[in-house]
């Protein structure tokens, strides 16, 4: 399956993450705290699908609640809101959010996301209802989880609300631009170089050579597929369908080794920028002498051991087989909806959204400048005179880095913008507070 190794690192990422939050709760229990104590699950019956009265399905959606350092009963909501993937209880425990928790006696909540980890029905990833799988049906899940944690707690307008999120995917776009890959793999404060960019390229165009001349047998041994194409004595269009899928799956797999060094980066995955970058301009190789950048590729997919993105123009790094006319495909596939109507529902979301420029208040759009993801995010600030900026950008810092809990080794940009962030947040408490007195003075 495409963005396996993706999710690998993903993964990684996740699980480095747990035990550095399991070796702190181990270091507060030996000192005699128990913050786990504080940490509640529990689950709330959704309707699959909020936007048809006739459907009655539901699925149990699960959270998890810390209410450690509320200040009760005025103290604010602090909110993490789950993206493509289980939820944990660390998610209340540790990280950046829970830092400014502790700081203003929030109540710490985490709300997994619909057909993720455990908030989904034994079939519900049947083709069928994943067109309840939407970003529209999300947005109604939190609208319904707030008023159930409102009555629960007893909350009242006094306890103001800050959500929390990071790499939603559930909206965006399946694929990484290659492109911004490329300019990511360049940048030299993070070990990148031009070297390094034109050492991926060549080695790609390498290995389409290979397949557009028919000679994919080699390439399935040098980089260990589980399933061997037929080799064909004409071009790469000449193969049955299924040899092109395994062949297609071959060059996104590869591409994933970069797309996850630039999207984390130095938090925990297998490689960073310079170790990968490394690598290709054989720096630290394991090959004697210099070797083609075919042979360096090779090399770091046995690093992986296992090896998505699209690629359509001239700074695109890797395959030009990698289209975004190739991606689409699996629309009318999966989901029923055909060719001609993407456009038009493209430009919806965009609408629905207000695309690159809403009209947002009180929202903070951080991003990472070596972060793919970027591109689909909020990076302009189109604020007026006057009004409060909505934008933090990191220029050297990975995917989401700024989520974690503070550590030592942290770039002085992060501690900056964590800072930034942290004067946000209070910002926004001290207004909410003060318009909530003139309230009650009218």
């Amino acid at each position: 399956m495409p963005g396996r190794v993706l999710r690998k690192i993903k993964e990684r990422v996740r699980d480095l993450q747990l035990q550095k939050v399991q070796q702190h709760l181990l270091t507060q229990t030996v000192r005699g705290h128990q913050p786990l104590q504080h940490v509640k699950e529990g689950k709330i019956h959704q309707p699959l699908n909020h936007f048809n009265r006739k459907d009655v399905g539901t699925f149990p959606q699960r959270f998890f609640v810390n209410d450690e350092y509320w200040q009760h009963p005025d103290g604010p909501v602090f909110l993490f809101i789950g993206g493509e993937g289980p939820i944990f209880k660390f998610d209340v425990l540790a990280g950046h959010h829970v830092d400014m928790a502790e700081e203003h006696r929030a109540l710490l909540l985490a709300l997994e996301h619909r057909f993720y980890g455990d908030s989904i029905n034994p079939d519900g990833l049947e083709t069928e209802n994943l067109a309840d799988l939407s970003s529209q049906q999300a947005l109604a899940d939190l609208a319904v989880f707030h008023q159930f944690i409102t009555q629960t707690f007893n909350l009242t307008q006094r306890n103001t609300w800050i959500s929390f999120g990071g790499s939603y995917s559930g909206s965006l776009s399946a694929w990484f631009r290659g492109k911004i890959v490329g300019l990511s793999l360049t940048n030299e404060a993070v070990g990148g170089s031009e070297k390094c960019l034109a050492a991926v390229r060549e080695a790609f165009s390498t290995v389409e050579v290979a397949l557009i001349g028919g000679n994919v047998s080699q390439l399935a041994l040098d980089f260990g597929c589980c399933q061997v194409p037929k080799d064909s004595d004409d071009q790469v269009s000449a193969m049955d369908f299924m040899s092109v899928s395994i062949l297609i799956e071959l060059m996104e797999s590869l591409a994933d080794i970069f797309m996850g060094a630039v999207q984390y980066n130095e938090e925990g995955v297998f490689m960073s920028i310079k170790e990968l970058c490394g690598v290709m301009t054989n720096n630290g190789s394991t090959y004697d002498g210099e070797v083609g950048a075919y042979n360096r590729l090779v090399e770091l997919a046995q690093i992986y051991h296992s090896t998505n993105q699209t690629c359509e123009d001239t700074t695109c790094p890797f395959s030009g087989m990698l289209t975004l006319q190739v991606d689409t495909k699996l629309c009318p596939m999966l989901f029923g909806i055909s060719q001609h109507s993407l456009a038009a529902r493209i430009a919806f979301t965009n609408t629905y959204y207000g695309g690159d420029n809403p009209h947002t208040h009180r929202i903070l759009y951080v991003n990472g400048g070596i972060d793919p993801w970027k591109e689909l995010s909020v990076v302009q600030d189109w604020t007026e005179e006057g009004q409060e900026a909505q934008i933090i950008f990191i220029e050297d810092t990975a995917h989401c880095a700024d989520m974690m809990s503070r550590r030592s080794t942290d770039r002085w940009s992060l501690k900056e913008a964590r800072e930034e962030i942290e004067n946000h947040v209070t910002t926004w408490l001290k207004t909410a507070a003060q318009e909530m007195k003139e309230k009650r003075r009218v």
